[in-house]
């Protein structure tokens, strides 16, 4: 069996961050496993400006962003196409193209990240056609693949990844109806709503609730209520935004490891994430806990 110092489970900007830091500091025997076919993490998918400020004070697309944290750990044990099924003890089981094996680690790192809560945990009905996404899926459709899914469609939600969502979308094209938010104001700080009207020509719909979708092969409408009234709005796609949840599954049988970045505490821009792993970097160096 395989035995390595330090495992960290996710290539994003934390366990790459992480990885050349602890290599800085002299740690030798360090492996990230990442089960993408290309490491980088969320920022590959986000074709937009805002990233590199905090790690090399450049301002970059998300993908010049991943690319440049590839390079930074070229040398290291970087793995993808690496998942990993599960964690007993000090042994982690691993599946990659040409099958099954385990690597023993004296410290393992899940550094696995967020994700969006797509539709069923959201309890919305209706009909089940095409065009149901969420803003990691619709990036991940216009960035890599280039392929419109729909043209108009419905935001969901209204934190800072929903203004994203409109930002892809733009990048085809695609032109919202508008965004949906159940609560009073929109979560994402600062002037979101009048950017999202102004800047982008998206209205906001505030105490609004999506309650069904409609379509045959496509979506075609979908049932909102606002005000205590119910009513449909035609459209051809819903982008389901937000609403984050750790990719926790492998704590499921309460492993021995250290958590970095998304994967506990609240949510953190890729920035923070790339910081927070140099600092755990540093105390595994030191031999902190």
């Amino acid at each position: 069996m395989e035995r390595r110092d330090i495992v960290i489970i996710g290539g994003g900007p934390t366990g790459l961050s992480m990885a050349r830091r602890l290599n800085q500091l002299g740690v030798a025997s360090v492996t990230v496993l990442e089960r993408e076919s290309l490491a980088g993490g969320i920022p590959r998918h986000c074709g937009h400006l805002g990233f590199g400020w905090q790690s090399h004070r450049r301002v970059w697309t998300g993908p010049r962003f991943a690319a440049r944290l590839r390079k930074d750990t070229a040398s290291l044990d970087v793995r993808t196409g690496h998942t990993v099924l599960g964690i007993e003890g000090d042994v982690l089981h691993v599946q990659n193209a040409d099958g099954l094996f385990d690597i023993a680690a004296s410290r393992i790192v899940l550094a696995t990240g967020t994700r969006e809560t797509p539709r069923a945990p959201r309890f919305v009905g209706g009909a089940r056609p095409k065009g149901v996404m969420t803003t990691g899926a619709l990036q991940g459709h216009v960035y890599l693949e280039h392929w419109k899914p729909f043209s108009r469609p419905l935001i969901i939600g209204s934190e800072w990844v929903s203004f994203s969502a409109i930002l892809t979308c733009r990048h085809l094209g695609i032109r919202p109806v508008a965004m949906l938010e159940a609560g009073v104001t929109v979560k994402a700080p600062g002037p979101g709503a009048l950017i999202a009207q102004r800047l982008f020509g998206v209205p906001v719909w505030t105490e609004t609730k999506l309650i069904a979708i409609d379509g045959l092969s496509q979506v075609e409408s979908v049932e909102i209520e606002w005000a205590g009234k119910r009513e449909h709005v035609s459209c051809d796609g819903v982008i389901f935004t937000g609403e984050f949840v750790p990719e926790a599954a492998l704590l499921a049988n309460k492993p021995a490891v250290t958590l970095a970045g998304n994967v506990h505490g609240e949510l953190k821009t890729s920035g923070q994430c790339w910081q927070e792993g140099r600092e755990i970097a540093g105390m595994i160096a030191k031999g902190t806990p």
